[in-house]
């Protein structure tokens, strides 16, 4: 959290429960931390599922697809759109799961699910260095469901699918 002084009386700050916020010393006003909201999707063509690797160096996983939502945009939209912008392909049916607080850097992730409608994968060479479609039971190195609502959402729809598939 930014504030050391406070905008209303300039007195000193002190964090407050947890750190989640400060609070004037002198008049009590509080200051709550800018959250970034953005979006993760886990896109599913047939009974196959969306996974690409990011283009950072040292990133040895695949992931859903995610970025920042825009001012101005709907969390829908910026499925849309990130996913137009970083694998080329259109999706529809956007459905909401749950989100994960991401403290730092201070990021809502807002999870999605989407189904593939269009296009072919060409991914971003600046955001994403592989992307391609992976059956259930054919799966890379993806991330832990413990930590990551990324990996939550990975798990979910494969215990799903491999549900559906034993009946």
């Amino acid at each position: 959290i930014m504030h050391r002084y406070c905008g209303a009386c300039g007195h000193q700050t002190e964090l407050v429960e947890a750190a989640n916020r400060v609070s004037c010393t002198a008049c009590g006003k509080e200051y709550y931390p800018r959250i970034n909201p953005c979006i993760i999707v886990l896109i599913t063509r047939g009974d196959k599922i969306l996974l690409a690797r990011s283009s950072r160096r040292g990133t040895d996983f695949y992931s859903c697809l995610a970025g920042f939502i825009e001012p101005g945009e709907s969390a829908e939209q910026a499925v849309r759109r990130e996913v137009f912008e970083e694998v080329g392909l259109q999706v529809t049916n956007i459905r909401y799961t749950g989100s994960q607080p991401w403290p730092f850097p201070s990021q809502l992730m807002l999870g999605f699910y989407a189904d593939y409608l269009d296009g072919e994968i060409n991914p971003d060479p600046e955001e994403i260095a592989d992307a391609d479609w992976y059956a259930v039971d054919q799966l890379p190195k993806v991330p832990s469901p413990r930590i990551s609502i990324a990996g939550q959402l990975i798990e979910t729809y494969v215990e799903s699918a491999l549900n559906n598939s034993a009946r």
